[in-house]
């Protein structure tokens, strides 16, 4: 029963996706990974959103060198945006945002498309953290 009474952070995510589709509209499909992510920059910047931009995500595990998880922008200690341009999102993007959220033990990931036509935004959640939670193994 996932309704949007359940969304997480619904007022905080309504205000990113916001931006992100006004980055969309304004620049098109064609920019690259870090222009997208300036003009996502400068939009939290003008609504007044906390946030940090590639976040370096602490060591996971023993071996693990310093800054292999870094995320690209971390919202007010909650959200984390992955931002992409490619032209399909793959089983490696989605598991790129599930080894952040597992590292970071947060619960929600954003990960965002500008390459298609329309823009493509993917709500993760920390899928080991809310199967504990619910219940299941």
């Amino acid at each position: 029963m996932y309704g949007k009474e359940k969304l997480l952070y619904k007022d905080l995510t309504y205000k990113i996706r916001g931006i992100l589709f006004k980055i969309h509209n304004d620049l098109g499909r064609f920019c690259n990974e870090k222009q997208y992510g300036d003009a996502f920059e400068q939009g939290l910047t003008d609504e007044g959103i906390e946030y940090e931009r590639e976040k370096i995500l602490h060591i996971s595990f023993v071996g693990e060198k310093k800054g292999r998880n870094r995320i690209d922008f971390l919202i007010e200690d909650k959200i984390i945006i992955e931002l992409k341009c490619v032209s399909c999102l793959g089983r490696g993007d989605y598991h790129q945002c599930q080894r952040y959220l597992k590292s970071s033990g947060l619960d929600l990931a954003l990960l965002v498309n500008f390459r298609p036509r329309y823009l493509l935004i993917r709500r993760i959640l920390n899928y080991q953290k809310h199967n504990k939670e619910d219940g299941n193994p």
